[in-house]
């Protein structure tokens, strides 16, 4: 009993920690981009912006971001043998969603729906497989599109990146070492047995972890799922190849939300393609930096890279691409996770 009241005050201080920390990036942030600007005047402009073309389809474009993954869980899932209902996937994806948008680099996603998956009676090695390969599709999207644009280096994207371009090749950097390591443990079964292993005995020697042995035995028999599914992959080359592809649909989908914020201001003369892979760039540069949402250096990036687009307009259309792909998004999320909540954790309570 005391273990179990440790850990939950443990949880509340974390938690607490997360949003302070969230607050104080969130104040910095607005601090940052407002200072020293006329605000009559950027909310003069952004009465410029057409709602009928931006509100709907901008909200259709997160609900879309949000579903895809969804799908992807589902088929993965299947593919392994294991029914999923598309509903319930989508409960996880709003949880994973919300947690990674108000936690560090996006840290706290997966483990909050393992935590829901495993409550509904979902293997806890299947999951974590499952999660792993789309957080390696998700960032691998990433360092395709942005590497390619790199590399091909078209002038209409590079005069706009050039300010801030060591950002975007840090980012494919930091996305690359973490998706080999994210192969590593995918592919390489023991490698990852053996890091778990090493975490047990470590959290144990620092009396966070108690009863090492019986962790050490739950690991036994996870890794036997584990290393099942884990070979089916290795052998079913097809689903990682649909699982990118997928991905990439899934994070053009997130981006178009500034193609419409564009059409919104009745704006012409740059590309669909131009700003989509722009809109990548910055995503790309704000990936895996330690702060939620890649919130400060995400507004950062869209004032430079999207001037030459915007012009006069740059501050508003950043409002308003940001207001929609993170924070309408972290908004719909939270209120999903506490339907997710009471559907998964309270009903099955009463139901137990």
């Amino acid at each position: 009993m005391d273990n179990v009241e440790t850990k939950k005050k443990s949880n509340l201080r974390r938690n607490i920690l997360d949003i302070l920390f969230l607050l104080v990036v969130f104040g910095l942030t607005i601090y940052g981009v407002f200072h020293g600007e006329n605000l009559e005047e950027v909310l003069e402009d952004l009465k410029k912006c057409d709602l009928a073309i931006l509100v709907a389809p901008c909200i259709v474009c997160v609900l879309a971001f949000i579903l895809l993954e969804s799908v992807i869980m589902k088929y993965i899932f299947r593919t392994l043998g294991i029914k999923l209902r598309l509903l319930r996937a989508y409960l996880y994806s709003f949880v994973g969603f919300f947690f990674s948008c108000i936690t560090p680099s996006a840290s706290g996603g997966q483990p909050a729906q393992i935590v829901f998956m495993r409550k509904d009676k979902l293997n806890v090695a299947h999951s974590t497989l499952v999660l792993l390969l789309i957080t390696i599709g998700y960032k691998l999207v990433l360092v395709i599109l942005g590497g390619i644009t790199l590399i091909i280096r078209p002038k209409s994207i590079m005069d706009a990146v050039e300010p801030v371009e060591f950002w975007v090749w840090l980012g494919i950097v930091l996305n690359i070492i973490v998706i080999v390591a994210l192969f590593v443990l995918v592919f390489m079964p023991s490698v990852a047995k053996w890091i778990i292993k090493k975490s047990i005995g470590f959290l144990n020697k620092v009396r966070i972890l108690k009863d090492k042995d019986k962790w050490l035995h739950k690991t036994d028999d996870m890794m036997v799922k584990y290393e099942d599914a884990s070979k089916y992959l290795k052998d079913h080359k097809i689903v990682i190849f649909n699982v990118i592809l997928l991905s990439i649909l899934q994070r053009l989908i997130l981006f178009f939300i500034t193609v419409i914020v564009y059409w919104s201001f009745h704006l012409r003369g740059t590309s669909i393609i131009d700003i989509l892979m722009l809109q990548c760039l910055i995503s790309v540069g704000a990936d895996m930096l330690p702060l939620p949402g890649g919130m400060g250096i995400t507004e950062r990036l869209f004032l430079a890279m999207f001037a030459p687009t915007f012009g006069d307009l740059t501050l508003p259309a950043m409002i308003l691409s940001r207001g929609f792909s993170y924070y309408i998004q972290l908004l719909i999320s939270a209120v999903m996770t506490v339907v997710a909540y009471i559907l998964i954790f309270k009903k099955g309570r009463n139901k137990e």
